[in-house]
């Protein structure tokens, strides 16, 4: 968010046009079509967090809600709604095409045994605590421009999982540092599996698109040594939540 607010004072291209005046009554008004919104997001995360739906079933909820908000507003007509249903079905099958060819790549490597050999390469080397954490950084990166996130970590968590133990690791935190590694490899320009879904959305060439994608990378960089840093920002939310009654 800092990124973008600072990048928009400074790049005129980026800024949006500014918005007319409005009188208070007028943003009240208006409010009413923000609010509702809010409110289904709220409760679909709500849901999930709190135990009573699972991420398919909060999703479910989240199309329910939205039809429910399109046909009080008046923007729910068949017209509308069957525009709606192709732009999820494109945007659907463009994504399990993709996801079908990293599977196909993903079974490949795993029967050449190439990741979980890199992963056993990395454990032989001794490495102190920092300096793992730096190797599977570099290593999860590498192996997310080619494979979809659950690939990377099923064929390789099984050798990586000791030495996380052995290096004195926190487990609940190592899983937090993975996602979001796992996931910065999935925007590394110019390969990474994002990328081209951006580019089937978008239809723009992918060097710009890798471009756009570099900054946003090299903040989930930092980002990582934040959680390096301050490893509580990761762990606190999870040990508070266990340690209350049932939890």
């Amino acid at each position: 968010m800092a990124y973008v607010a600072i990048l928009s004072r400074l790049s005129p291209s980026y800024r949006p046009d500014p918005e007319p005046e409005m009188r208070f009554s007028e943003k009240l008004a208006n409010s009413r079509f923000l609010i509702p919104v809010i409110l289904l997001i709220m409760v679909v995360i709500g849901s999930m967090y709190l135990g009573f739906a699972t991420a398919t079933e909060a999703a479910a909820f989240g199309v329910l809600g939205s039809l429910v908000l399109a046909a009080f507003q008046g923007s729910l007509n068949w017209q509308s709604f069957t525009a709606s249903l192709m732009g999820a079905t494109r945007t659907s099958a463009m994504i399990a095409l993709i996801l079908a060819g990293a599977a196909f790549l993903s079974l490949s490597m795993g029967f050449t045994g190439l990741p979980r050999a890199l992963a056993e390469w990395i454990a032989s080397l001794g490495l102190s605590r920092f300096e793992l954490l730096m190797a599977l950084l570099v290593f999860y990166i590498v192996i997310g421009c080619f494979l979809d996130g659950i690939s990377s970590v099923v064929l390789t968590i099984a050798v990586v999982e000791p030495m996380i133990r052995q290096a004195g690791i926190d487990i609940i935190w190592f899983g937090i540092f993975i996602v979001v590694v796992v996931e910065m490899a999935q925007i590394t320009p110019p390969i990474g599996f994002n990328l081209f879904v951006l580019q089937g959305m978008t239809h723009h060439e992918m060097n710009y698109i890798a471009k756009a994608a570099l900054p946003m990378f090299a903040i989930m960089v930092v980002m990582v040594f934040v959680l390096i840093a301050f490893p509580d920002l990761a762990t606190w939310l999870p040990e508070n939540i266990r340690s209350r009654p049932g939890g």
